[in-house]
This record gives C-alpha cells, sequence and structure tokens, in this order.
C-alpha cells in the first residue's frame, strides 16, 4: 500500500480553527487599527480627560465585541448591545471629539462631557458584570409539563389568527394613508399623510403610535413565524398553502416595512430580526450580521436617510472623509447624555417619572395632563433647539430617573436578562421541532433587532412596537401541552417511541 493510500482523509476546518486564525487580526482591526486611524484624523478636538476616556470605552467595547463574534455560540442580545455600544458610544463619538464637532451642540461645560462618557463605562461594565453572574447560574432542566401546560408555543389555530391580523391591520394602515404609492414616497409624506389621516389629537400622539404599531408589527410577526416554519419543517414546505401565505406576508412587508417609508432603525430590526430567523443555527450568520454591521453603520448608515425627505428637503452628505458624517449627524448619543446631565443639574432627578411616561405611553395626555414629553424632546427644548427629534440613549433615560447607583443596578440587571435569555434561546433553537416553532425563538430575534431603537432611545417613542408585539406573542402563544387538555395524547392518537427507545417487551 502506498503512503498516498495509507494517509487518513482531511479534515474539513472548524470553526475553532478558523476562529483562532481570526483572532488576532479581529481584535487587532477592532481594538487598535480602527482607534488608531480615527486618531490620526486631523482635527481640532482637544485631547482631555473627555479623549481619553472615550479611547478607553471605545476600545473596551471593541475587546468585547470580537469575543461575541469570536464565540462559539451565538449571544444574540449580548453581541447587538456590544456592537451598538462600540459603533454609536465608541468609534462615532471619539471621532467627534478628534474632530472638535457634534452633530448637536453640547451646551454644558466640557465636564458633563467627561462625566457622560465616565457613565456609559460604568454602565457598560454593569452589564458585564450581570452577564457574568447569569453565566455562573446554571439553567435549570426543563421539568415535565404539568397537565394542561407545556413549553410556549406557536399554536397554529392563532397563528392563523395572527395572519388575518396581519393583514387586516396592514390593510387599514394602507388605505387610511391614501394607498400602497405612499410607502414608496418619502418618509416625510408619511408624517404628511399620518397627520391628515385624523389619528393625531393635539399634542397626543397616541393615535400615530398605535396606528403605525398595527400596521407594521403584525405583519413582521406573522413572516417572521411563517418563516421559521417552512425553515424547520420539511412538510411546511411542501405545502402549497403555507408557502403561499409566505409570499402574501412578504408582500405585505414589502409595502409596510420597507425602507423608503420608515425609519433606518426600525428596517434594521426588519432586517436583522428576518436574517436571525431564516438562519436559527447558522454561527456564520450570526457572525456576519455583527461584522458586517459594523462597516455598515460607520459607512452606509449615514447615507441612508435618502428617503427621509421629498426630493426638495433632502440634503446629501458631503465629506471628504469616511469619519466626517459621523461628526455630522446621527450619532449624538453621547453628546445628548452629557446635555442630559447639565439639564439634570439645574431640576434633579425624576425618581421615577420620565420611565413611568414612557411605560404608560398609551395614556393620553388629555387623560394625563403632566405626562412627561420625550427625555430627548424635554431637553431638547431646555436646549433651545428648533429640532427636537434628538435621541436620549438608555443610560441618560436611567440616569434622569435614577443617578448613577440605579443606573449601574439597572445595566447589571439588563446584563443579567440578556444573558440568561441568549442561554434560553440557544436551547430552545436546538431542541425546537418542526413546525412553528417556539415563541422564544421568534421573539429573541426581533428584540435583538429592535436594541438599536431601545439603547438609542428615547424610550416614549420607542414603546409603541415592542408593546403591540407583546400583544401578538400573547395571542399565539399557547401554554397547553400538544394533545388533550391535560398534556395527554388523545385517545386514539398513536404514540411515537422516542429515538433510541424500545417499543416492545424487554
Amino acid at each position: 500500500m502506498s503512503a498516498r493510500e495509507a494517509a487518513p482523509p482531511a479534515k474539513p476546518m472548524s470553526w475553532a480553527m478558523l476562529s483562532r486564525a481570526l483572532a488576532i487580526p479581529l481584535i487587532l482591526a477592532l481594538v487598535c487599527f480602527l482607534p488608531a486611524v480615527v486618531a490620526a484624523q486631523p482635527g481640532d478636538g482637544a485631547r482631555d480627560a473627555a479623549y481619553w476616556l472615550q479611547l478607553v470605552l471605545t476600545c473596551y467595547a471593541g475587546a468585547r465585541l470580537a469575543t461575541m463574534i469570536l464565540s462559539t455560540r451565538r449571544r444574540l442580545l449580548q453581541g447587538v448591545f456590544w456592537m451598538f455600544v462600540y459603533i454609536a458610544m465608541g468609534v462615532a463619538p471619539f471621532t467627534q471629539l478628534v474632530l472638535g464637532r457634534t452633530p448637536t451642540p453640547l451646551v454644558g461645560p466640557r465636564a458633563d462631557l467627561v462625566t457622560a462618557v465616565a457613565l456609559v463605562l460604568v454602565g457598560c461594565a454593569a452589564f458585564d458584570l450581570g452577564a457574568l453572574l447569569a453565566s455562573r447560574r446554571p439553567l435549570r432542566a426543563r421539568p415535565a409539563p404539568r397537565p394542561g401546560r407545556g413549553p410556549a408555543v406557536a399554536h397554529p389555530v392563532r397563528l392563523r389568527v395572527l395572519v388575518v391580523l396581519a393583514f387586516a391591520a396592514s390593510g387599514y394602515y394602507v388605505v387610511k394613508l391614501g394607498g400602497p404609492a405612499v410607502f414608496f414616497s418619502s418618509r416625510q409624506e408619511i408624517s404628511a399623510s399620518v397627520a391628515a389621516s385624523g389619528v393625531v389629537s393635539g399634542q397626543s400622539n397616541v393615535g400615530s403610535a398605535f396606528l403605525k404599531g398595527f400596521g407594521t408589527v403584525p405583519a413582521l410577526l406573522a413572516l417572521l413565524f411563517f418563516t421559521r416554519r417552512l425553515v424547520t419543517s420539511r412538510r411546511a414546505r411542501r405545502s402549497p398553502s403555507t408557502v403561499l401565505v409566505w409570499a402574501g406576508l412578504v408582500a405585505l412587508n414589502v409595502v409596510v416595512n420597507n425602507p423608503f417609508s420608515n425609519a433606518r432603525y426600525w428596517f434594521l430590526t426588519v432586517l436583522v430580526s428576518l436574517l436571525f430567523t431564516a438562519f436559527p443555527s447558522s454561527a456564520a450568520m450570526y457572525r456576519s450580521v455583527l461584522a458586517v454591521g459594523v462597516v455598515g453603520a460607520l459607512v452606509l448608515f449615514p447615507y441612508a436617510d435618502r428617503f427621509r425627505y421629498d426630493s426638495d428637503g433632502y440634503r446629501p452628505v458631503e465629506s471628504s472623509s469616511v469619519f466626517e458624517p459621523l461628526a455630522a449627524k446621527d450619532y449624538d448619543q453621547t453628546v445628548m447624555f452629557a446635555n442630559a446631565i447639565t439639564w439634570v443639574d439645574g431640576r434633579g432627578h425624576g425618581y421615577g417619572r420620565q420611565l413611568a411616561g414612557s411605560a404608560l405611553f398609551f395614556v393620553p395626555r388629555s387623560v394625563w395632563e403632566g405626562k412627561p414629553e420625550d427625555t430627548g424632546v424635554r431637553v431638547g427644548q431646555w436646549m433651545g433647539m428648533t429640532m427636537t427629534n434628538l435621541s436620549a440613549p438608555l443610560w441618560a433615560e436611567i440616569w434622569v430617573d435614577f443617578g448613577a447607583p440605579g443606573m449601574a443596578g439597572a445595566f447589571a440587571l439588563i446584563g443579567y436578562a440578556a444573558a440568561r435569555t441568549d442561554r434560553r434561546y440557544a436551547r430552545a433553537v436546538s431542541r425546537a421541532g418542526p413546525g412553528p416553532g417556539g415563541v422564544l425563538a421568534v421573539a429573541v430575534p426581533f428584540v435583538a433587532g429592535y436594541t438599536f431603537i431601545l439603547l438609542r432611545g428615547p424610550l416614549l417613542q420607542a414603546a409603541g412596537k415592542p408593546a403591540v408585539a407583546a400583544l401578538c406573542l400573547l395571542l399565539v402563544m399557547s401554554l397547553r401541552a400538544p394533545g388533550g387538555r391535560d398534556g395527554r395524547p388523545r385517545r386514539g392518537a398513536a404514540v411515537r417511541p422516542r429515538s433510541g427507545a424500545r417499543s416492545g417487551p424487554p
């Protein structure tokens, strides 16, 4: 036998081997190369405490993002969190400090900007601490379902009801705004159509929030459920009715959830949740979303508002550097946090008032006269800005009400919940069989995509669609185990033995 014939077959390269090869270049790119390139840009920024703290935050977030990308486990919520921090709270504000320009003016002292960057670091460290505590606590083994109960699954009948609701609500939304053509014009045209529809009364935007929420969210969730059904069930892929419903939902989402008539952050939610649902076990897709997302957010995102205004109101970004748009628009989270600190210094903390207004967003102002406005709007009015549609990152939202201790505690809880949810999601995806699958397998991708909006804020603007999503998930959720009412198979139903179990006598 020749040496060639005796040689064992070559093993395919595993992700573990590939990750070791990519680890050093990826970490160097995120932690060292990109911050160094930003620091080398010509600008008028001062190299003070805010500069060095921001550099530390950028490198820290880059290291954590690299860890998420290189991890052998898919951590959707944690991965998206660190991607947002690295981009919106790291690279972008670091660029602004280097160039000496910010999208929104800093009205307070420079010391408040130093405090804001330090508090963002504290929040990130608390998030990591919460995630670490969650990893130390093992997930409990899933107990046997009690009679009449079982895991939360998408009940097929209620899933059909969700599809009917999606078509009805989106159809009403389209008709109310003047037809499908409006949805392919601009966001400015959509806003004008909503104002002309009569759902906005006075200063209350509750009617507009519910109109947009029910017009877009049920259609997206129904598409996610049917996408998961097609991915996990060969029988569903062979069913013409299931494929036809899925195609109809795709067409419906093209109308109501396209990038022309929706905010960029919402379209990111649609895109990210759909990718994570269509590829539930693909580590390559998960890592591609995080890695490509960084490049897209830094290079393409500032130019992606082409359809915010009509052709007369659109002003394209003109710059000679890829970094200048980061200081001109969009990424105002850190400087708005600093302005919020200055604002609170003159009025005191709210002790839950602002967050209560966000949680009770559905209460109209005619009923609650003193209902708080968006945190970004309140700070913008105090600043004397004519355009008050400004961001209020989650760090600022919590700090405005509860100060530094409350913010640190809240982010520790958020990190703990995100890590536990990621682990439960991984288990649900690996154990889910054919059919619609567990609600968690659809809810987590949706929340992961919407995390961009929640972290950017303001929460009052962001609260409407998650509330509609929660109602839709409750609609399709069934706590009854498959089979009869008591969790046992229906009478006369065949019972299949488990894989590896003997069906006959010993």
